[in-house]
């Protein structure tokens, strides 16, 4: 974890084009392909990947990652730290290949996420409410218990992962021009800049992080991953205290295809969660509906066919009712 307000030097590997098409074929059967359907009230595309089997994008990342672990690992059992929905992830991929997982969630994790990592049989450990508390706890019981860590976003299997999300884009819509996708701690973005390379695409990314949690807008401004001294967010899955070293460095090595990165209030998320529920009927949690809120306040404005990434949906309904 890098120091609160230092700069961390960045890794010299970047996520090749072979590794996300061998992470496409590693997901058949398992990550579903979602559909991208067309929304009438903001003009532009959405790529559903709220209806993946845990709820979320987070299933490519995971299920690549552990699919990848060598035999010996993956029976010794594998742990992670998680806001929520990696920790699904991981708990679903490691019921896949039959081995055990340990989920080390903040103790302000939303109740319907903790119930999806037991779902799907994870053992759940809360710790703290930072990533950096999760991350320091995880690490203490993987010592111990020998088990294989599986991070959230800052690894080369977990980027070419979520880098497939970018060669369905392409396949889907080949004349897209620009994507937006919410940040966290990278790997979505840096998947996504990959996998449309991969595509032969020449799209371009928008990334898009909450007021109160700007770390690659300010690691970006840094020219290095810098750690922020604290978040705070409605949107629980994009609150990271920095983004990842291996998704900065990709991010870097392909300056041309990020667009930017915007930041959005709370309320203008709260506003998108309510547009895509009463006018898509889609219950899209806050940290899936960030690119919505993006468009709806201007901060993006699409230029030719335009891809929102709808990340999540692990929300309780109920909250739409009011």
């Amino acid at each position: 974890m890098p120091r609160r307000g230092r700069r961390v030097a960045a890794a010299s590997s970047v996520v090749e084009p072979a590794a996300i098409r061998d992470a496409a074929e590693g997901l058949r059967g398992v990550a579903l392909r979602t559909p991208l359907v067309f929304c009438e009230p903001l003009r532009v595309y959405l790529k559903l990947e709220n209806l993946q089997p845990i709820g979320a994008f987070k299933i490519r990342g995971a299920y690549n990652c552990i699919r990848r672990l060598p035999d010996a690992a993956r029976r010794r059992g594998v742990i992670t730290y998680s806001s929520g929905n990696h920790g699904q992830a991981v708990a679903y991929a490691a019921r896949s290949f039959g081995t055990r997982a340990v989920i080390v969630m903040p103790e302000t994790a939303p109740a319907v996420k903790i119930e999806g990592v037991r779902r799907w049989g994870g053992e759940v450990e809360l710790a703290g409410r930072t990533s950096e508390d999760r991350r320091g706890r995880a690490e203490e019981r993987a010592a111990r218990e020998g088990l294989a860590m599986v991070p959230p976003f800052d690894h080369e299997d977990i980027v070419a992962g979520q880098g497939t999300l970018g060669l369905e884009i392409v396949e889907q819509l080949p004349e897209v021009e620009t994507v937006v996708a919410p940040v966290g701690g990278g790997g979505l973005i840096a998947g996504l800049v990959a996998g449309l390379a991969a595509a032969g695409s020449a799209a371009r990314v928008w990334g898009v992080e909450p007021e109160g949690a700007p770390k690659l807008a300010r690691s970006l401004a840094a020219g290095a991953p810098v750690a922020l001294e604290r978040t705070a967010s409605i949107a629980d899955g994009l609150i990271t205290l920095t983004v990842g070293v291996i998704p900065f460095t990709v991010l870097r090595a392909n300056p041309d295809r990020l667009a930017g990165v915007v930041l959005v209030a709370d309320d203008s998320i709260r506003e998108a969660m309510h547009l895509l529920y009463r006018r898509c009927r889609l219950a899209v949690e806050p940290s899936g509906a960030a690119t919505t809120a993006a468009l709806l306040t201007g901060a993006v404005e699409p230029s030719g066919p335009t891809v929102v990434v709808v990340s999540g949906g692990n929300v309780d309904p109920a909250l739409f009712e009011s």
